[in-house]
Formats: structure tokens, sequence, C-alpha cells
């Protein structure tokens, strides 16, 4: 019996397979429905980012909305897989686009380096390590809390 293929079909093909690299196998199985939950989590994640970040601009040249962003972004990816990991049963694509799309999306490395790099050059020194550290050691510490919290709530579907 020959497999038939649904219309979705995104004519993508890779240098090195020459293959589609997005299409749905008969019977409904998508193969890459794991980049389509990436992208639409990161869709969510970035426009809530740009909507807070215009909420809370920085602050006399700190920046006050990345650090914040991060931070919460900190503590909610930690406590989302720590959550997910130990007792809740999730579709493995809506775990990828809450935890890889959205909340990667959502939270900045590369803002928060240049925001640095920005403070450094403005000659802010001690505005830009206290960013950093605060920055840094703030993340692990609310990345260690959200763990901490997931592991103790008995809240939602086991």
């Amino acid at each position: 019996m020959a497999k038939e293929f649904a219309i979705i079909d995104l004519v993508i093909m890779t240098p090195t397979s020459g293959r589609s690299l997005f299409f749905i196998e008969a019977g409904g199985v998508l193969c890459n429905m794991k980049i389509f939950a990436v992208g639409i989590g990161g869709f969510f994640g970035a426009i809530v980012r740009f909507m807070i970040g215009h909420v809370i601009p920085p602050q006399n040249g700190f920046p006050l909305g990345t650090l914040i962003i991060n931070l919460i972004g900190c503590f909610f990816l930690a406590w989302f897989f720590t959550k997910t990991a130990k007792r809740w049963r999730m579709n493995p694509n809506l775990k990828l686009a809450i935890g890889t799309g959205f909340t990667g999306a959502f939270t900045t490395f590369s803002t928060f380096s240049v925001e640095t790099m920005n403070l450094l050059q403005t000659h802010r020194f001690f505005i830009a390590l206290f960013y950093v550290l605060v920055s840094v050691l703030g993340g692990i510490v609310l990345a260690l809390l959200g763990a901490k919290v997931a592991s103790q709530t008995n809240g939602g579907v086991e």
C-alpha cells in the first residue's frame, strides 16, 4: 500500500539530503511538528518580551526591563521543566512550544550582552558589573527557586 501525503508539504529542500524539510506522513504524523511548536511558542514569547520591554523602559541607562524579563524566565523555565519532568504528563510538542519556543524567545541573552557592552562603552563600569552579577547570580538563584517550588507544589494534572 502506497503512503499518501497530506496537502501540507512545504518545498524546502535541505542542502545535504535534497528532501523536503516539513511534511505530514500518512496517518497524520507531522515529521517536524517540533519545529512548528518551537516557532509558535517563540512567536508569542517574542511579543510578550517586546511588550514588557516597552512597559518597563531603561531606568537612567539601566536595562531594568531586560533584567526582569530574564529573571522571570530563569524562574519559569526551571519551574516548568521540573514540573513537567516530575508531575505533569504533557504533549512533547507543547512542552517544546512553551519551554524552548516561548521561554527562549521571551528571555534574551543577546540583548543582555549588548546592553552590558553599551554600559561599558559609556563608561558605566559599576552599573555594567552590577547588571552582570544580578543577571547571572539572580538567574541561578531564581532557577533553583523555580525548581524547588515546582518540586514542592502538588497542583496540576498528575
